[in-house]
């Protein structure tokens, strides 16, 4: 289980996050929606370490993970899959996999995420920046499994993808979340989020202000795209 307890972070003198507070059940799939700007991306960063709180705390099962460097939350089977995808445009996909294995995977091992992502199977020998958007997403994800996460942060993974592709991405996360893998997903699209996230939240000025399952989420539909998510 993750959970996130009264999260405050800055960037200098701005307060960005101002006691974000949320939990997501192991092998669940959660959504973190919102306007441009609101904190959605900052709380990954700071569940990640990669911005640190100033106050509360984050919680792995019943370990505290609050403000450790990166490479530590890493080590406690934490992934994060940044917004951009950020793979390595000179590396191969099987060397972009490579390279986050720290040992021989016990989950994931190399024929495990072909099987997951089978169009990377005949890429595998293409350099990054070679693959389709859809293709670097896919390997992506594939690269932060590599480091058998329990959890794993998805930073708007629909960005930019064609609607069969991003079919296919819904699949891989509801599968990810049967082998038992906790997701936390920051996605602006809507239609992607209610389909995988067993729990939505929407964020505003740093804080959460809505939580719902998909069913409520839908049925509150109308008004609360008009409050929170249109402009």
């Amino acid at each position: 289980m993750l959970r996130v307890e009264d999260l405050h972070a800055y960037y200098g003198p701005s307060h960005v996050l101002q006691g974000v507070t949320l939990e997501v059940p192991t092998g669940q799939v959660a959504s973190i929606l919102g306007r441009n700007g609101v904190g959605k991306t900052t709380t990954l960063r700071a569940i990640m370490g990669l911005t640190p709180p100033r106050h509360g705390r984050v919680l792995l099962d019943a370990q505290e993970i609050t403000g450790w460097a990166p490479h530590r939350v890493a080590r406690a089977r934490v992934a994060y899959v940044p917004e951009g995808r950020q793979i390595f445009p000179a590396l191969t996909a099987l060397e972009n996999i490579r390279v986050a294995e720290r040992q021989r995977a016990q989950r994931w091992s190399v024929d495990r995420l072909l099987d997951l992502f089978p169009a990377l199977r005949q890429r595998l020998h293409h350099r990054g920046r070679q693959l389709s958007g859809g293709e670097q997403q896919m390997l992506a994800i594939a690269r932060a499994l590599a480091s058998d996460p329990q959890v794993l942060l998805l930073d708007e993974p629909s960005q930019g993808l064609a609607p069969l592709v991003m079919r296919e991405l819904a699949r891989v996360i509801r599968h990810l979340a049967a082998e038992g893998v906790t997701v936390l997903l920051v996605e602006q699209n809507l239609k992607l989020a209610e389909v995988v996230a067993d729990h939505l939240f929407i964020m505003v000025k740093g804080r959460v202000v809505y939580d719902a399952t998909p069913e409520r989420f839908h049925a509150d539909s109308s008004e609360v795209r008009r409050r929170y998510l249109t402009l």
